[in-house]
């Protein structure tokens, strides 16, 4: 940890920015492959037998749940799109920000499909009162992982990271010997 921090401190705003979006991407393709399979789910559910035993709620559920995946799909991947625009102009500020604007908003269209599947799911199978119930705690566990605790932790240190960085503006303090010579 201490060393990345030393790599960041010395970094051009350029590298900044190459980094900023490489690790980007990163997390783009951890989310892009769980909407997709969600997203390949839904479109077959309909072609499926027990598709036409389903309710009205079920059904509007599942159009809810299918719309969500398909706005995920679409803004996880287009940063992709906006590279390819953008691509040799020197724009990779305007870049980052685009694509963590729409990977922000992909991800919570992500958790709308998410939660909206387990609904139909758990309609389908259980009695509605115990589908909401379980629909509620999964959303919960969702903003509770997706958003509440890494913005409760935005500006939180671990005790390990603060003496980390004691122990690097120690280190950074103290004269190197080339320089006592």
């Amino acid at each position: 940890m201490a060393a990345e921090k030393r790599r960041m401190k010395h970094e051009s705003e350029k590298e900044r920015w190459d980094r900023n979006f490489a690790d980007l991407l990163q997390e783009l393709r951890v989310a892009q492959t769980g909407v997709q399979i969600l997203f390949a789910f839904l479109l077959t559910l309909p072609f499926s037998n027990g598709f036409p035993k389903t309710t009205d709620f079920q059904q509007d559920t599942y159009v809810v749940a299918l719309i969500a995946a398909a706005f995920a799909t679409a803004m996880i991947i287009s940063p992709v799109a906006f590279h390819r625009a953008l691509f040799r102009q020197g724009r990779k500020p305007e870049l980052v920000r685009y694509a963590h604007r729409m990977a922000t908003g992909g991800l919570a269209f992500m958790l709308i499909a998410m939660v909206s599947s387990v609904l139909l799911i758990t309609d389908y199978l259980l009695n509605i009162w115990v589908a909401l119930i379980l629909t509620a705690i999964t959303a919960g566990w969702f903003l509770t992982f997706w958003a509440i605790v890494p913005f409760a932790r935005r500006n939180w240190m671990d005790e390990d990271d603060e003496e980390e960085n004691q122990n690097f503006a120690e280190a950074a303090a103290e004269p190197s010997e080339a320089s006592r010579a």
